[in-house]
């Protein structure tokens, strides 16, 4: 286990080390360039619009499955980062639906934004239900500020003329990655731990979308395009999260007290008490 840890440590400072040393590159304008410009009932870009409802669902239905006990936890604290990912969610459904009424370098800060905080609380769910729950509870925080400074520094750039949409860029590939070592690396310590590979391969089903974007539209007659499918494939990533909570249960905690230590024995403490039991 210590092993495995340090080698998601070594990706991570890896990643860090490309984000800041790699050259710098924009925004491409033809990003905001979507195949299907549709208005309906006074919605510009309708459906890139209203597909994000299923963000919406998703979010307020994790909320409710974390904070109305409908989801097992060993510790009450485990909860908070799976709420950060729910949030983020639901907070993407606004964004992105904000951004697909007018796309452009601006309203495409509001719709990456919130998806940082969806993609830290899931890797923080993982490292706390995974290898160490002290450390994810507490990398949780850190990793949210990383993940908004990402999104503002391309911003920030991006205004000033000299975009760089490279650490941002880093940032969404690492917690994809990420998510999938922890899942093939350290088993959960609760059933349902493979329902991960679902939600990795929804999410590779979108960004194929959002890549063929005008292919699908074309391909199925101009009915719904790439991107439009995207947004629902995405949503069915984070139901498979809702699903998994749901369904899963505690495993026997043979292996509780090594998971209480392994992040420290592969670098140091990151808190000082365990989180108060249930």
């Amino acid at each position: 286990m210590v092993m495995q840890t340090r080698l998601i440590v070594v990706f991570t400072i890896l990643c860090i080390v490309a984000a800041l040393l790699l050259p710098a590159v924009p925004q491409s304008p033809e990003y905001h360039h979507f195949a299907d410009h549709r208005d309906l009932l006074g919605i510009a870009n309708f459906l890139d619009v209203v597909s994000n409802l299923g963000f919406l669902i998703v979010g307020i239905a994790g909320l409710v499955i974390v904070f109305g006990g409908r989801a097992q936890f060993e510790f009450r604290s485990e909860r908070w980062p799976y709420a950060v990912f729910f949030l983020g969610a639901l907070l993407t459904a606004l964004g992105s639906g904000y951004y697909h009424l007018a796309p452009d370098n601006e309203s495409l800060f509001w719709d990456r934004l919130p998806m940082t905080i969806a993609f830290m609380g899931l890797v923080a769910s993982q490292i706390v239900d995974r290898i160490n729950i002290r450390a994810g509870l507490a990398l949780l925080v850190p990793m949210l500020l990383i993940g908004a400074a990402s999104v503002i520094y391309w911003r920030a750039t991006e205004r000033a003329g000299a975009g760089n949409v490279i650490p941002y860029g880093i940032l969404q590939g690492y917690s994809v990655v990420i998510v999938l070592l922890l899942a093939m690396l350290s088993p959960s310590r609760y059933t349902r731990g493979n329902d991960l590979y679902w939600v990795f391969g929804w999410y590779v089903l979108s960004k194929i979308l959002e890549t063929f974007d005008a292919q699908v539209l074309d391909y199925l007659g101009g009915v719904v395009s790439g991107h439009t499918l995207k947004h629902i494939a995405a949503a069915l990533a984070g139901l498979t999260v809702c699903s998994m909570l749901v369904r899963r249960t505690l495993k026997e905690p043979t292996a509780a007290p090594e998971r209480l230590n392994t992040f420290s024995a592969a670098t140091k403490p990151v808190a000082e008490s365990v989180p108060p039991p249930r």
